[in-house]
């Protein structure tokens, strides 16, 4: 049971430490549709 609870605390912990690495660049709200979503349409090839 002990090993249970060491592991999620290694767990939350590697989790907390690379969202705080992340900073602003992490988007936490799920998928987006219609009007919020932000593709790009890719620049046509040229020759």
């Amino acid at each position: 049971m002990w090993k249970l609870v060491v592991g999620f605390i290694v767990f939350a912990a590697v989790a907390l430490f690379i969202l705080s690495k992340a900073g602003d660049q992490v988007d936490m709200s799920g998928e987006k549709h219609g009007s919020e979503a932000t593709h790009a349409p890719e620049p046509a090839a040229s020759r």
